[in-house]
């Protein structure tokens, strides 16, 4: 049994059919990459999962529970926790009131410390700024933020939307670094990137979307490797 599994799910914005079909799978322990042009249904995929958006048909189940049709904050309590596109940090609030933030959900005290340690451990520059509001940070510390703050709902799976968006290479460089680390480190992560070529270098396996279908999937090498892929999300010809 997947720790996460999307079965067949077909999302509506109105009329539009955004979704229509989706399946995957993400196994404990792996990092899985969905990939595809901008409006394919990325960030929709992500959003239904998570319970921001509700699925008209199809189901979404956690170690073998049906979350589909739960509240998007029970979600975050079992443990499915987003890192959304655009970082959405609390502007106002420090940073380490934004971290403070991804623990809001939590009873276990005596553990939020430890994951706050991993935090600044993960994000050295988080904890040299954990008095200053979120909105004077860099936009590469405000993802490093956004991806803390929802580390410290302690995720069983973390979901990464456009992680890169926005950076320059060298902090593209440092994410893809540090998605690693945490993937290493226990987490298991669905990451959604633009950038196929750096999703497909650390995913163990991947998918992708276009207009709302799964068109492919396959192990990130074989990924890499395909034609199709290499000429529409590589930039290969």
């Amino acid at each position: 049994m997947a720790l996460l599994e999307v079965e067949n799910i077909h999302t509506y914005y109105g009329k539009i059919h955004a979704l229509k079909g989706v399946s995957l799978f993400v196994e404990e322990g792996e990092i899985v990459t969905l990939i595809g042009g901008n409006g394919a249904g990325k960030s929709t995929s992500l959003n239904t999962i998570c319970g921001i958006v509700r699925a008209a048909e199809g189901r979404v189940l956690l170690a073998g529970e049906d979350i589909t049709q739960l509240p998007a904050h029970t979600i975050v309590e079992r443990g499915v926790v987003q890192s959304p596109e655009g970082r959405k940090i609390f502007q106002r609030l420090t940073v380490m009131e934004n971290l403070e933030m991804g623990a809001y959900a939590r009873r276990d005290t005596r553990t939020i410390a430890a994951d706050m340690d991993f935090v600044f451990e993960t994000f050295p520059r988080l904890k040299e700024r954990q008095k200053q509001s979120g909105g004077t940070l860099s936009g590469g510390e405000q993802q490093m933020l956004a991806i803390g703050r929802a580390l410290m709902s302690r995720p069983r799976v973390l979901l990464l939307d456009e992680p890169s968006m926005g950076l320059a290479p060298l902090l593209v460089q440092d994410i893809f670094r540090i998605v690693k680390y945490l993937n290493q480190n226990g987490t298991t992560i669905l990451l959604v990137e633009q950038n196929a070529l750096m999703a497909l270098a650390v995913a163990h396996r991947g998918y992708v979307l276009q207009t709302g279908n799964i068109i492919l999937a396959d192990d990130a090498a074989s990924l890499r490797q395909n034609e199709m892929v290499r000429a529409a999300y590589l930039g290969e010809h």
